[in-house]
C-alpha cells in the first residue's frame, strides 16, 4: 500500500463553492475552451434575450462586437432581470442570476412558457469565465448597474442617475484569457447565428454591430423558417425539384414549425432547433420528424401503387435530396449536456411524428403533380443506391484486413491494427519513396497517391467507389465506406494526410478532406484524421538549421536571428526533394513533427464552405475569390 493511500482522508476532499466549479472545469459547462466554447458564451446570453422574445416580452435584440474583437454586448428590450432583493438570500436577484448556479426564473413555468435556458447556469457561467462583466438593467423607469470580475461582484447594485424609458437588459463581457487560449471572437460566426435566430423567431428584430469592421446589419423575417429554407437552398446551391415547399405550423399538442423541400442533391440536410437553440446532434424531435416523414411518403406510395417491380425503397431513398428546417418549442426540454446539442425528451418523438405524418400525406394528395415528381425522384434514388451498393461492396471486399488483399503500393507497418499505428496518405510516388525510407516501420504505414484525387463533392457514389486511388485508401483502412463504414475494423489509429506545403499540396489535402467529410465522417468525429505540416523552407544560420512552415514563419525566424550570420534559405519544391532523414526529423517523428487534428466545430458552416468551394456551382467560388482578392499578398503559381 502506498503512502498516498494511507494518508488519504477527509481533509483531502475539496468542495468547490460558488462559481469555482465552472472555472476549474469549464468544459463541463460550455463543451471546451476552443473557439466553439468561446462563442458559446455569446449564445448563452443571446438565448436569455431570445427567451424574452419567445414569451412575448421583447421585440428587439442587439449584439455588438466591440473594437479589439474580444468584448461583446448583448442588449434586449425585454422586462429586465429583477433587481429587488431575494427573500431568502437578501441579495439582489440580478446578483443571484449572475453568481449562483441554477438560479433563474425559468423553473416554475410561470414566467416563461418556453425557454432555451432552463438549467439556470447560462448567465452565471458566462460571468464565471469572463475577465469582466457588466450588467445594466432598465426597470420601473430607472437604470441599475452591477460589475463583476471573474464571477465575483466588484460593486453592489448601483442605481444610476436619471429616469429612463422602456425596459430591458444589457450584458457586456470580456472572456478570461487565463481560461481561453484565444479570446478574439469570429464576426462571421456571430452574424450567422444571429441571422438564424431571426429566421426562427418571426417578427423579432435582430441587429448585429461589428465595430471591428465598422458594419451594422439588421434582420427581420416575417416569413420565418420559410425564408430560412430559401436561404439554405441558395447557400447549398441545391436546386429544388418542386416549386412550393411543404410547410407546417402547429400549436396544440406541440408547438412546431417545419418546412421542407426535395432537391437534386444526393444528401439529406436537416437543421433542427429546440426553443431557438440549434441541435446539431438531433434528438427525439428529429427522430419523430423522420419517422412521420417516412410513414407519410410510404402511405402515399402504397395508396397509389407507385412502387415499381423489383425496386426496394429505403428510408434513405425517401430522404435523399431533402432539405428541411425543424423548429419546436416545449416547456421543459431535456438537453444532452449544457451545450444543448441533442434533445432527449422521449415524449416529443410521438408528438412530432403525429404532427407531420397526416399533414404531409394530405399535402401530397392535394398536390398530386408535386407529389409524383417527389416519388419519381425517390425511385431514381433507390435504383442508384442499388447500383452503387454493388460497387461499394466490391470495394469493401477488396479492403479486407488480410495483408494479401491490401494495395500493392501500400507499405504497411508491423503494428497495423494496434493503438499506436499510423497511416500516412502521401502525395506522389517520389514523396512516398522518401517517406517509406524515413518512417518508423514498426508503426508507420505509407500509402502514396498518384496525381490529384477525385473531387467527390461533384461525383456520384458509383463513380467514387470505382476510382482507383479511393479504392486503395478504403482498402488500406479496412473499415468500409459510406453506410458500410465500421470503425471497429479500422486498421490504423491515426490517418495522416501528408502533401506538399504549396498551393497544389493544399488543394490535394482539401480534396481528401472533402472525401473523408462526405463519405467517412465517423473518422473525423472519432478523432482519427490529421493533417501533417511539413516545412516549406529550410533556413541555415551559421551551424544551426531552422524549418519554416510558411512565409510568415520564415520571417519570424529571420527576425529572431537578425543579428547572427547571414541566413541561407532553401524553398522545398516538394516532399520528394527531402532526404528521408530530413523528412523523418521534420514531419514523421512524433517527438518533433507538427500535426493538425481535423475537427468540425460548426457542422452547418463546414457543410456550406465545402459545398461552395468544391461543388458544381462555380459562381460561389468566383464570389469567394473576388471578395478576398485584396487579401492575397502572394500567389503561388
Amino acid at each position: 500500500m502506498s503512502t498516498a493511500t494511507k494518508t488519504y482522508s477527509a481533509k483531502d476532499i475539496v468542495a468547490l463553492e460558488g462559481l469555482d466549479p465552472v472555472r476549474k472545469r469549464p468544459g463541463m459547462y460550455i463543451g471546451g475552451v476552443g473557439m466553439a466554447g468561446l462563442h458559446h458564451l455569446i449564445w448563452e446570453v443571446v438565448d436569455n434575450s431570445v427567451d424574452e422574445a419567445m414569451n412575448g416580452h421583447a421585440t428587439e435584440i442587439t449584439v455588438t462586437l466591440h473594437k479589439g474583437g474580444s468584448s461583446v454586448t448583448v442588449s434586449d428590450n425585454g422586462r429586465g432581470i429583477p433587481v429587488d432583493k431575494h427573500p431568502k438570500t437578501k441579495k439582489p436577484a440580478l446578483e443571484m442570476v449572475l453568481t449562483v448556479l441554477h438560479a433563474g426564473g425559468k423553473f416554475d413555468g410561470e414566467n416563461y412558457k418556453t425557454a432555451g435556458g432552463l438549467h439556470g447556469v447560462g448567465a452565471s457561467v458566462v460571468n464565471a469565465l469572463s475577465k469582466e462583466l457588466t450588467a445594466v438593467v432598465r426597470r420601473d423607469g430607472a437604470q441599475y448597474r452591477m460589475m463583476f470580475e471573474r464571477g465575483v461582484a466588484k460593486t453592489g447594485l448601483q442605481k444610476l442617475k436619471g429616469a429612463v424609458r422602456g425596459t430591458g437588459t444589457t450584458i457586456t463581457f470580456s472572456p478570461d484569457p487565463t481560461i481561453f487560449p484565444k479570446v478574439d471572437f469570429d464576426s462571421e460566426t456571430i452574424r450567422t447565428r444571429l441571422e438564424t435566430a431571426s429566421f426562427l423567431h418571426r417578427g423579432v428584430k435582430v441587429t448585429y454591430i461589428d465595430e471591428v469592421a465598422g458594419t451594422k446589419v439588421t434582420y427581420l423575417h416575417e416569413q420565418g423558417i420559410v425564408d430560412y429554407l430559401a436561404k439554405v437552398l441558395k447557400d447549398r446551391s441545391a436546386r429544388p425539384i418542386h416549386e412550393s415547399p411543404f410547410t407546417l405550423r402547429k400549436d396544440d399538442d406541440i408547438r412546431m414549425e417545419l418546412t421542407l423541400q426535395w432537391t437534386e442533391s444526393t444528401d439529406e440536410h436537416v437543421r433542427s432547433y429546440v426553443n431557438g437553440i440549434p441541435t446539431g446532434n438531433g434528438g427525439t424531435h428529429e427522430n419523430g420528424f423522420r419517422s412521420g416523414l417516412n410513414k407519410a411518403v410510404r402511405n402515399y406510395i402504397d395508396t397509389h401503387s407507385l412502387t415499381p417491380r423489383g425496386v426496394k425503397i429505403s428510408h434513405e431513398d425517401i430522404r435523399e435530396g431533402m432539405v428541411a428546417i425543424v423548429s419546436i418549442f416545449i416547456a421543459e426540454p431535456q438537453f444532452q449536456g449544457q451545450t444543448k446539442d441533442r434533445l432527449n425528451n422521449p415524449e416529443v418523438q410521438p408528438l412530432a411524428e403525429a404532427a407531420i405524418r397526416p399533414a404531409l400525406e394530405q399535402w401530397m394528395n392535394n398536390n398530386r403533380s408535386i407529389a409524383d415528381s417527389i416519388i419519381a425522384r425517390i425511385i431514381a434514388a433507390a435504383r442508384a443506391r442499388a447500383a452503387s451498393r454493388a460497387a461499394s461492396d466490391a470495394v469493401s471486399r477488396k479492403g479486407g484486413a488480410k495483408r494479401t488483399m491490401l494495395p500493392g503500393k501500400l507499405s504497411d507497418c508491423l503494428a497495423s491494427g494496434k493503438g499506436n499505428s499510423e497511416l500516412f496518405i502521401v502525395e506522389g510516388d517520389s514523396a512516398g519513396g522518401s517517406a517509406k525510407q524515413g518512417r518508423d516501420r514498426n508503426n508507420q504505414a505509407i500509402l502514396p497517391l498518384r496525381g490529384k484525387v477525385l473531387n467527390t463533392e461533384s461525383a456520384t457514389l458509383k463513380k467514387i467507389v470505382e476510382n482507383k486511388e479511393i479504392q486503395d485508401m478504403v482498402a488500406s483502412l479496412g473499415c468500409g465506406i459510406g453506410p458500410n463504414l465500421n470503425l471497429s475494423s479500422l486498421r490504423y489509429q491515426k490517418i495522416i494526410l501528408l502533401a506538399d506545403a504549396d498551393s497544389d499540396g493544399h488543394h490535394i489535402t482539401t480534396l481528401l478532406l472533402t472525401f473523408f467529410y462526405r463519405h467517412m465522417p465517423a473518422l473525423i468525429a472519432d478523432g482519427h484524421l490529421f493533417i501533417a505540416v511539413p516545412p516549406l523552407y529550410r533556413i541555415d544560420i551559421g551551424k544551426e538549421t531552422y524549418w519554416a512552415n510558411d512565409e510568415e514563419h520564415r520571417e519570424q525566424i529571420l527576425a529572431e536571428h537578425a543579428k547572427r550570420a547571414k541566413p541561407e534559405i532553401t524553398r522545398f519544391k516538394g516532399l520528394g526533394e527531402m532526404m528521408p532523414k530530413v523528412l523523418w526529423e521534420t514531419t514523421l517523428n512524433p517527438k518533433t513533427r507538427r500535426l493538425l487534428k481535423v475537427e468540425v466545430d460548426d457542422q452547418l458552416e463546414t457543410d456550406r464552405v465545402i459545398s461552395d468551394l468544391m461543388g458544381r456551382d462555380a459562381s460561389a467560388r468566383f464570389r469567394f475569390i473576388m471578395e478576398r482578392a485584396e487579401d492575397a499578398e502572394e500567389i503561388d503559381v
